[in-house]
């Protein structure tokens, strides 16, 4: 994916898995089209690494099957982006999490990743890398991994030395898995 600088799941509300209902949400592959709504998510965090808008638009265009938005209202509201392991076909890396603030508390990033999951039957496993810091994501990743009724493992991936650029945190690497089909 060339100098990309993103890690996934950086920093989804510490409510995503909390009790909510949202009525009117859609749940969809991204197109080109979609790629300045996810930027402009990605960029209002204030927490995600941010990439160009560029690599926004040609991941939207490129890995929409492996990625999805949620739209309400006609305007994205969260997105993950995510692809198949070129090496381990049957493995879905997670990369990046976004979330509108408006729409934290409703349970989008996990809906968005049951979303995902259910569209990908061949999916055996999902990876993700998260600091150790974030707990949010850690969360989100564990509720997935209950609901689903799989397990996680939490290994070494990327340490702070392996980054380029200073102050970086390590990226530990969440496997979850196995996941069958309709999970």
């Amino acid at each position: 994916m060339g100098p990309l600088t993103t890690h996934s799941a950086d920093h989804p509300s510490p409510t995503d898995q909390a009790e909510g209902d949202s009525p009117g949400l859609q749940i969809r592959p991204p197109s080109l089209a979609d790629g300045a709504a996810m930027w402009r998510l990605a960029r209002d965090s204030g927490t995600l690494d941010l990439n160009t808008s560029y690599a926004y638009l040609l991941l939207a265009r490129d890995f929409a099957a492996t990625s999805r938005l949620a739209v309400r209202d006609g305007e994205g509201v969260g997105f993950v982006l995510g692809y198949l392991r070129p090496a381990a076909p049957e493995t879905l890396f997670v990369w990046q999490i976004a979330v509108d603030a408006s729409q934290r508390g409703k349970q989008v990033a996990g809906r968005m990743l049951d979303a995902l999951l259910e569209d990908l039957p061949q999916v055996r496993r999902l990876e993700t890398t998260i600091t150790e810091d974030n707990t949010a994501s850690q969360r989100l990743f564990a509720s997935f991994a209950r609901r689903h009724g799989a397990s996680e493992e939490i290994t070494e991936l990327i340490t702070g030395e392996h980054f380029p650029d200073a102050g970086h945190g390590a990226e530990l690497l969440h496997t979850i898995g196995p996941l069958h089909a309709g999970s």
